[in-house]
């Protein structure tokens, strides 16, 4: 995805961050506690299933140490992924400015995060020396869940320290003083003139949008816009942040969400990646087109085993791309159809934004993994189409492709088929949940790593917990922020206000109105903001109403993701098109042209599955869901 960094170019590339003396060594430190919750987690859910199923010892507090686990590896996978820049932020506004007035705003970022992440610490610290001797259901002390978070912010703040400190001294103190003044300014008014000061919502829009247009990673960005809220209200406790903070993914069901990015890391380090892509290029890939029919089905197969798009972006692009360039194609068509066919794949399960918005809008995660199959459909045939119609004729073969030996690619066809098998057939029976499935599909994939295609080592498979854990730190730090902002939204009853504009014009006008400004919402809110953020916010706000305006809950629940897509990877704000860009290695104007004829046929069919119901109710209603 598109990165914030404080050592950021102009070109539209992120540059790492600088660290110094002992920070490597605690970014390292971070990373490996990180894996280790991740492991850890890994053993609890699967130990109790086994001792449920097994031997009828159902173990009472799995569930309790699984959601602490969660939070340690969230918040600790979050706090290294800003160690090494890998926080979401929109960079395009910040690109086009010259280098002399960049280094500052970069600085200025930089001091933010400090302040975002001090107050994430600060607070943490306050709740957990709070709830000091209470305790949860099973006897598990409170501190286990927040002092975590307190840790990991506190890495964060040195971290984010550090990166500060490399800018020049007169950066940093510009950055402090105009943060001191905005501060101050807020205050005297609200002493002087406390009647005419803006209401809150337009402190944080204006907090938001500012910091957005810096390019502030996502989730300090929705995390700042809270503590606005906070700051400016004097109305709720600081402590409250932090617990928002710590509910956002205090749950059970997101332990799927680091699981199934596990499992796409896995593909990719046994092998079964390149097989899977390398079958489908003799299949089909000599064809008119073939190599970008080979690219949508490449993700049609890995989203249906892997919940991470980036994860299924990197493994796809990381082959084809480099493949398209020897053929000939232009990489920023490549890369282009690349980023369209994950927007097709989001409602492949299982995605990880079709579980949580499971989660934040109390739907079946079941019935919404059901539900996204044949609208998938619907797009994977319309990209596959344009592919032939507009694709030319298929270069000579590869000789070393060629030579791939038969029996290797179908044996991980098979393996792959054995792990979609695994995941739908194991959460229909009854067996687990679909939390539960996801661990076992660890598990399978390290299996085949290690006994069937024999490249998993055990060092391949430490490095590979610790690259999932920090993007999966990254992803829920995004969710926790955004749970944060959405409870500061509630109280201040701008959901039921939404809701009710939205009720009144749809009586005037009809539900078609409602469904197509939903549409239109979240592709916007996809494109400015991390997919799973748009989902938290505007998941629980919209729903209400369509369940009040009778629109089938999964039918409505797809369109919101297929909408967060189309934004998600649309040019010029798509977090997801810069990652596409940075994996395929092209400048975003080489993408933009190409893809926007990509994401026109897609929201078409968006178009179509919103107006015909029975696109996505007919499975689940057969399914009884």
């Amino acid at each position: 995805m598109a990165q914030a960094s404080t050592t950021g170019g102009v070109d539209g590339r992120t540059l790492a961050p600088k660290h110094s003396g002992v920070i490597p060594k605690i970014v390292s430190l971070i990373e490996i506690i990180a894996g280790l919750a991740l492991v850890a987690d890994l053993v609890v859910v699967v130990g109790s299933v086994l001792g449920r199923h097994l031997f009828d010892a159902p173990l009472v507090w799995s569930d309790d140490v699984a959601r602490a686990l969660l939070l340690s590896l969230s918040f600790f996978g979050a706090a290294a992924a800003l160690a090494h820049g890998e926080n979401a932020g929109v960079t395009f506004f910040v690109d086009q400015l010259p280098p002399w007035i960049r280094a500052p705003i970069d600085c200025l970022v930089s001091v933010t995060v400090v302040v975002v992440a001090g107050a994430l610490c600060w607070n943490s610290f306050l709740l957990t020396r709070e709830t000091a001797g209470q305790t949860v259901g099973a006897g598990i002390p409170q501190e286990v869940f927040f002092a975590p978070i307190c840790l990991s912010a506190a890495a964060m703040t040195v971290f984010a320290l550090d990166q500060a400190w490399h800018h020049k001294l007169r950066h940093i103190l510009l950055s402090v003083a105009m943060l001191g003044v905005v501060a101050g300014l807020w205050t005297l008014w609200s002493l002087a003139s406390p009647d005419t000061l803006p209401g809150m919502p337009v402190a944080m829009l204006i907090a938001f949008v500012v910091a957005l247009v810096l390019s502030v990673p996502i989730g300090f960005v929705l995390a700042l816009t809270a503590l606005v809220f906070i700051w400016g209200g004097d109305i709720l406790p600081g402590e409250i942040f932090a617990q928002q903070m710590a509910r956002g993914i205090d749950n059970f069901v997101l332990l799927a969400v680091p699981f199934f990015i596990l499992v796409g890391y896995l593909m990719e380090a046994n092998g079964m990646s390149v097989r899977l892509i390398t079958l489908l290029r003799q299949g089909v890939g000599r064809m008119r087109g073939g190599l970008d029919v080979v690219m949508v089905l490449s993700m049609v197969i890995f989203s249906g085993i892997s919940g991470s798009k980036m994860a299924d972006v990197a493994a796809v692009g990381s082959v084809l791309v480099p493949a398209a360039r020897k053929s000939g194609q232009k990489p920023g068509d490549a890369v282009a159809l690349l980023a369209a066919s994950a927007v097709m794949a989001e409602t492949i399960p299982p995605c990880v934004n079709l579980i949580i918005l499971g989660f934040v809008a109390n739907l079946s995660i079941g019935g919404l993994f059901v539900a996204g199959l044949l609208p998938s459909a619907l797009m994977a045939s319309a990209l596959i189409v344009m592919a032939i119609a507009m694709g030319k004729k298929a270069p000579a073969p590869d000789l070393a492709e060629s030579a791939a030996p038969m029996k290797g690619l179908l044996g991980s066809a098979l393996a792959a088929i054995g792990l979609i098998v695994l995941i739908f057939g194991g959460y229909r029976s009854g067996f687990a949940t679909a939390t539960e499935i996801s661990a076992f599909a660890v598990l399978y994939a390290l299996v085949v790593g290690g006994f069937l295609f024999r490249e998993m080592t055990w060092k391949t498979a430490a490095q590979v917990m610790g690259k999932a854990a920090v993007r999966s730190g990254m992803v829920l730090f995004i969710v926790a922020a955004a749970q944060s902002l959405a409870y500061v939204l509630t109280l201040q009853q701008i959901p039921h206000a939404v809701a009710d504009f939205m009720v009144e014009l749809s009586s005037a006008h009809g539900t078609w109105v409602f469904l197509l400004l939903s549409v239109l919402i979240l592709i916007f809110m996809g494109s400015v903001l991390e997919g799973a953020a748009a989902l938290i916010i505007f998941g629980p706000l919209l729903m209400p109403v369509a369940r009040q305006l009778g629109i089938d809950p999964l039918h409505y629940g797809i369109i919101l993701v297929i909408g967060m897509g189309i934004g998600l990877f649309a040019p010029p704000l798509g977090l997801g098109l810069y990652g596409s860009c940075l994996i395929g290695g092209v400048r975003l104007e080489e993408t933009v042209k190409p893809i926007m004829k990509y994401l026109g046929v897609l929201f078409l069919c968006l178009l179509v599955i919103a107006f015909v119901p029975d696109i996505t109710t007919a499975l689940p209603h057969a399914f009884g869901y």
